[in-house]
């Protein structure tokens, strides 16, 4: 072999593998990050206030209706003791004072007695009352992100948890839901927010 050739090829050679470097370069070189490394995850949660009806078996004491109101009965029979006892002590005109003060002081007897007897009549029964309370519970509605691509810190809110890393697609938007994730690691891209 000669020494022009054995140049020719070593140079041809060195070539080659520099052609390959350099296209292996833009192949991997120009691919960008895979992912974003997540620095924070804050989970946001709301409240929510669900209105119910609560219901209870009370008992209540009522008074029973009144018939007589003005107590009429209990003043006559009242009048006619009162009357019949005046009308046993002394005689003449002490007699009659007697009665008609015994009449006078057994119709007013006899009206307080009907009256204490009507206001004790009471009668017991069970009522429902109900009430409206609200009960409060926590729903989970998100996660605020930090994260870090390629030097640059942002945040942004996602559907779940993303762990140590966030999925970043070929051109260099980051996959914020898992069902994106499930498309991306299909072969799909989804265009996404930053």
């Amino acid at each position: 072999m000669n020494k022009s050739m054995l140049v020719g090829a070593v140079l041809g050679a060195v070539g080659v593998t520099a052609g390959g470097a350099v296209a292996t370069y833009n192949l991997v070189g120009n691919k960008g990050p895979e992912y974003a490394e997540v620095l924070a995850v804050q989970p946001i949660s709301e409240t929510i206030k669900t209105p119910r009806e609560v219901c209870n078996d009370v008992a209540v004491t009522r008074q029973r209706p009144v018939k007589d109101q003005h107590q009429i009965a209990g003043t006559v029979l009242g009048a006619v003791a009162g009357g019949l006892l005046g009308n046993q002590v002394g005689g003449g005109t002490g007699k009659k004072i007697a009665t008609v003060a015994g009449a006078v002081g057994g119709g007013y007897a006899g009206n307080k007695v009907q009256e204490h007897m009507q206001s004790s009549d009471t009668y017991t029964t069970t009522e429902t009352r109900c009430k409206t309370v609200t009960d409060t519970s926590e729903k989970l509605v998100g996660y605020d992100v930090k994260y870090q691509l390629d030097g640059k810190v942002g945040q942004v809110r996602m559907d779940h948890d993303p762990g140590r890393q966030i999925p970043v697609t070929k051109e260099g938007q980051l996959v914020l839901t898992q069902q994106q994730a499930g498309i991306e690691s299909q072969g799909g891209g989804a265009g996404v927010q930053q």
